[in-house]
């Protein structure tokens, strides 16, 4: 895709209705984007190193797995986070690695993870610092693995990979975010800013006592991704390095 995306911002009055019945905020669904393609299910690096698992390892991204197409979603954040679905893994796959790559596949982040010891729903954030902030109008690849054995020895593993794009932050999207009221995430989907909705919905959920109001619009979230059945997962770890 030549062009790079662009953030629509709406007129505040259409924007207003858009948002009113917040179900209908994420029915538009976030859109597939073209190539590159991508693995949102978890699949192995060899076929018979890696044990079976009752679900499988899931990117919590856009996209449709059936007709083969992108998961490439899109941010305004220059250190998004990206969110995992971990399912129950053994008690030995305790050992997990977050890449991301430039669009040539050159790292620019690179990590190893604890994993958490019971299965549920991680974000990864990247550092704060300037060399891995992205940049406007390129796309990146991120890769989570969960190794199947001792990384130093390159084991097999389980992973999933996904696109993102980082997009310009329009004054008109700059002043709907200040007008939010702390409900950022409605102003990000109807933007379709995956990243930044999913991130800012998830923090929400651990700081405010609404969380009836916000669980919802969570499994509206996934719903839309067409991810609903992961909607119910907690959040058991979030990896934010300094």
């Amino acid at each position: 895709m030549n062009n790079p995306l662009q953030v629509q911002a709406n007129p505040e009055q259409s924007f207003q209705n858009k948002i009113t019945h917040t179900p209908n905020l994420f029915a538009q669904k976030f859109p597939d984007n073209g190539d590159p393609k991508g693995r949102r299910r978890g699949g192995t690096s060899r076929r018979d190193g890696c044990p079976s698992l009752k679900k499988p390892v899931t990117a919590i991204v856009p996209g449709e797995e059936k007709n083969n197409k992108s998961f490439l979603g899109t941010t305004v954040a220059e250190y998004p986070t990206f969110w995992v679905y971990l399912p129950e893994l053994p008690t030995n796959l305790s050992s997990g690695e977050f890449v991301l790559q430039d669009e040539q596949g050159h790292d620019i982040y690179r990590t190893p993870l604890t994993l958490p010891p019971k299965a549920g729903i991680i974000g990864v954030s990247l550092p704060p610092n300037s060399q891995y902030a992205l940049k406007q109008n390129l796309k990146y690849h991120w890769f989570f693995r969960v190794y199947c054995g001792d990384p130093q020895k390159k084991p097999e593993y389980f992973f999933v990979d996904a696109w993102l794009e980082r997009v310009a932050l329009t004054p008109q999207l700059q002043q709907q975010l200040k007008s939010a009221k702390s409900e950022e995430y409605k102003i990000y989907a109807a933007n379709n800013l995956w990243y930044d909705t999913i991130t800012n919905l998830a923090e929400l959920r651990r700081t405010r006592s609404d969380t009836d109001t916000l669980a919802k619009d969570w499994t509206s979230l996934f719903k839309a991704v067409d991810l609903e059945e992961l909607a119910g997962a907690p959040i058991v770890q979030r990896y934010s390095p300094q």
